[in-house]
């Protein structure tokens, strides 16, 4: 990246940090990792960063400039407005208030030439400035690196450099803006973190008529039908709907699907530093957590020449974390759905609950590029078990995932946990009684599939663009869990 330097304001600011300040910088750095699992003492030139959430209730915008030996700081501008078509800007100090819309307050982070000279202000400029703005215009010169938290304009953040300063306006300083990388604030910086995400930050949409949102978090805050048990930091989607029934099914072989989906997500970030080239030394960004669901599929599901999927609910979270003075803005969707597929020969009654963890991401280093990374450490027990006549079926509930920083998608995923039942000749059977009334053999298998793929604006980090997307690969699982033969 092209290194940019401060202007004399804002390195004057970034030095006049106050002593707790730096104190607390002091010991973030001590307790944070090495992105790459080294130790700091092999990045000398840089500084360990805490990843953390960012407060809900501060102004989360930082300036630096990597290129420039320049750390970044926060600084006491916000984002007032911006326009993803043009890419035009407006900054305002927080005494011009702050900025209305969705979002938070932000402040842009700057790295200007100190040889970069006065833009003067372009005829569209109102001749009505105030003093303020013109303080801001000060403050804002060709070669600033803006990261902001969620704003007008930009819900999704905002990692831009200044390309011009255009001139001041009733709302402040309006500044045209080129894409950012992230490398030109981190430069050889270090961190790693894993931050949860408030379940309540999720904007959820429902697909379906019947589904019910339950999330809790701390302070005894409850959200959702009264008994429903859920715990900190989880949400939790109920879902129930009808599926059609095989064609010439009786009445009574009517098919249903019902279950629920509880979920902690965790955002993984990691930054390693300048490396040889042009590259960080590595980077990391996925998604993790707790996993834990029970579903029933009742009754003779038609027969469908491709599986049957119905997606039930939509969310959307933003979560901003803190790396060290610079806030990062994660773009976090989940699509929960239920997928049934078979024969339209067997009929079941059967439940399952599935629980444990799962990650996918994708990292970088110098030598190999981008790598994708996926696990699952589910496993599942069966609830009730039974299988009548002979055919095949497979329910799966599960959740298809993307993650990414100010507004790119990074990493897609589908993690799909299912059931899957098989039966050849007349079955009547359970898993109380396996065997019992059988006149053939059935099984019943649960199991998990995990693929995706890496998107090229992972170079958000300042990695060179992939040319295309790279597969996560396919993790599939699959354990018995019951079954019987004559």
């Amino acid at each position: 990246m092209p290194g940019f330097a401060m202007t004399a304001l804002l390195l004057a600011a970034g030095c006049a940090s106050p002593p707790h300040q730096a104190a607390a910088d002091g010991r973030a750095r001590e307790a944070a990792q090495v992105s790459d699992g080294s130790s700091a003492a092999a990045h000398a030139d840089g500084r360990t960063l805490a990843v953390a959430a960012a407060p809900a209730t501060a102004a989360t915008t930082a300036a630096g400039s990597a290129g420039a030996g320049r750390p970044a700081h926060r600084t006491t501008l916000t984002v007032t407005s911006y326009d993803s078509k043009t890419r035009r800007a407006v900054i305002s100090s927080e005494k011009q208030g702050s900025p209305a819309g969705k979002g938070k307050a932000s402040t842009p982070a700057v790295s200007p030439s100190p040889a970069a000279p006065s833009a003067s202000p372009s005829a569209s400029a109102s001749p009505s400035a105030s003093a303020s703005a013109s303080a801001s215009a000060q403050q804002a010169a060709v070669g600033d690196v803006i990261a902001s938290a969620p704003a007008p304009g930009a819900p999704d953040g905002l990692l831009a450099k200044v390309t011009k300063v255009l001139g001041e306006t009733d709302a402040g300083t309006e500044v045209q803006t080129e894409p950012a990388t992230l490398d030109a604030l981190l430069g050889d910086d270090t961190a790693k973190g894993t931050v949860p995400v408030d379940p309540a930050a999720f904007d959820v949409d429902k697909l379906l008529p019947d589904v019910k949102v339950s999330w809790s978090r701390t302070g005894d805050v409850h959200v959702g039908p009264e008994g429903a048990h859920v715990p900190l930091g989880s949400l939790r989607l109920d879902v129930s709907t009808e599926v059609p029934a095989a064609e010439g099914a009786p009445a009574s072989a009517a098919a249903s699907v019902s279950g629920f989906v509880q979920v902690a997500p965790q955002v993984d970030f990691a930054y390693g530093g300048a490396g040889t080239g042009a590259a960080p030394g590595s980077a990391y960004l996925g998604v993790s957590g707790d996993w834990n669901s029970g579903w029933a599929v009742k009754g003779r599901a038609g027969a469908t020449a491709t599986p049957l999927r119905i997606p039930f609910a939509k969310l959307h979270a933003d979560p901003v974390l803190q790396v060290g003075a610079v806030p990062v803005v994660v773009n976090l969707d989940l699509t929960c759905y239920l997928q049934v597929s078979g024969d339209g020969r067997i009929t079941v009654d059967v439940e399952q609950n599935l629980k444990g963890g799962f990650k996918a991401g994708g990292t970088f280093g110098t030598a190999q590029g981008w790598t994708p990374v996926s696990s699952s450490t589910m496993t599942s027990t069966p609830v009730r078990t039974s299988v009548t006549t002979s055919g095949s079926v497979r329910t799966t509930l599960g959740a298809e995932a993307s993650v990414g920083l100010y507004g790119s998608v990074g990493v897609t995923a589908d993690l799909a946990p299912y059931l899957r039942g098989e039966a050849t000749g007349t079955v009547t059977a359970t898993s109380a009684t396996p065997g019992a009334d059988a006149q053939g053999a059935w099984n019943l298998y649960g199991g998990v599939d995990l693929s995706g793929t890496l998107r090229l604006q992972l170079s958000v980090f300042g990695t060179p663009v992939l040319d295309r997307g790279v597969p996560l690969g396919t993790l599939h699982r699959e354990w018995k869990l019951a079954g019987g033969t004559l």
